[in-house]
C-alpha cells in the first residue's frame, strides 16, 4: 500500500484564511489546490494512473510527475537558484521536453506518490525560508532572474488549478469519482 496523497495536507489548512494577510491567503490557496490534486490521484493502482480520456495522452501519473518537477523547479531553482534535485538533474530536456510525461508511466504509484509528496515537502521547506530571509520581494536565481515570491506563488496556484482541472476529468473516467472536495471522514 503506497503513502496516501491526502495524508501530507493533514496539517495544512483546508481553506485559505478569509480575512488573512497576503502570505497566509496564496499559501493556503496554493494548498488547497495541492489538496484537491493529491484527492484525485489517491488511491488508483497503476492502471488508473496510466488511464487517459479523450483525445489526450495526459496521465494522472504523469501530472504527478510533471507537478513534482513544477514544484521543483518554481521553488528550489527559481526561488533559490538551486540546481536541480535528483532525477530531474540527470534528465537532457532539451533532448526530451516530454519526459516526465513519458517516464511516469514506467513509475509504480509509490514512486510517483514519494516523488511528488517530496516535491512539495522541499517546495514548503523553501518557501518557509525565502519567507525568513526576506519576505515576499524578489530572489536573484543563478541565471539572473529575480521572481518574486509572490510571482512564483501566484503561478504556481495557476498550474494546479489547471491541472486539478485534468485530474477531474480523469480520474472521473477511471470511477466516476467527482467533486472538488474529498468527502469527510
Amino acid at each position: 500500500m503506497h503513502r496516501s496523497l491526502c495524508r501530507m495536507t493533514e496539517d495544512v489548512l483546508h481553506e485559505p484564511p478569509v480575512a488573512g494577510d497576503e502570505i497566509d491567503t496564496l499559501l493556503g490557496s496554493l494548498d488547497r489546490q495541492r489538496r484537491i490534486f493529491a484527492w484525485k490521484c489517491g488511491g488508483l493502482d497503476a492502471t488508473g494512473l496510466r488511464a487517459t480520456t479523450a483525445a489526450s495522452s495526459m496521465t494522472l501519473g504523469g501530472l504527478l510527475k510533471h507537478l513534482a518537477l513544477v514544484e521543483d523547479d518554481m521553488f528550489s531553482q527559481k526561488l533559490l537558484g538551486r540546481p536541480p534535485a535528483p532525477p530531474w538533474d540527470t534528465v537532457d530536456f532539451d533532448a526530451d521536453p516530454e519526459w516526465e510525461w513519458r517516464t511516469a508511466a514506467d513509475d509504480t504509484p509509490e514512486h510517483l506518490t514519494t516523488l511528488w509528496q517530496d516535491a512539495v515537502a522541499r517546495s514548503r521547506a523553501n518557501v518557509r525560508q525565502a519567507l525568513a530571509e526576506g519576505g515576499l520581494g524578489p530572489y536573484t536565481s543563478s541565471r539572473g532572474e529575480s521572481p518574486s515570491l509572490r510571482r512564483l506563488l501566484i503561478d504556481m496556484i495557476e498550474e494546479y488549478a489547471r491541472h486539478a482541472g485534468h485530474a477531474d476529468l480523469i480520474r472521473e473516467s477511471v470511477d466516476g469519482l467527482v467533486g472538488e472536495d474529498q468527502p469527510a471522514g
